[in-house]
């Protein structure tokens, strides 16, 4: 069986204030209770100390189920509209998927 990883990377604009970054995973935490197929949401702050993560502040991860609920995922009412609230906060952002088996 495979899962599916969609993880994102962040830079929110300068004139972003803590309230409406926090709003930001508010919103996206809301996918898992409201959105089939989604196991697991986890997101932070770059804690790394590498120096490598060319601007980006943040990050999150999602597992989903299979590609299948990936791709009921991305045309959702919910999704659709925290696209629309989040990505205007955004100076950059970098979405990935990979698949992976569970063992």
């Amino acid at each position: 069986m495979k899962r599916l990883r969609h993880q994102g990377f962040f830079k929110f604009k300068p004139e972003i204030t803590p309230d409406q970054v926090a709003a930001v995973w508010r919103t996206m935490e809301a996918f898992q209770r409201e959105i089939p197929g989604i196991l697991e949401f986890t997101w932070g702050t770059d804690a790394s100390t590498e120096g490598l993560s060319d601007g980006f502040t943040h990050s999150w991860c999602m597992t989903f189920e299979n590609v299948a609920a990936r791709d009921a995922y991305l045309p959702h009412p919910v999704h659709q509209a925290a696209v629309q609230f989040v990505v205007p906060k955004l100076e950059r952002f970098i979405v990935i998927d990979h698949e992976f088996a569970v063992r």
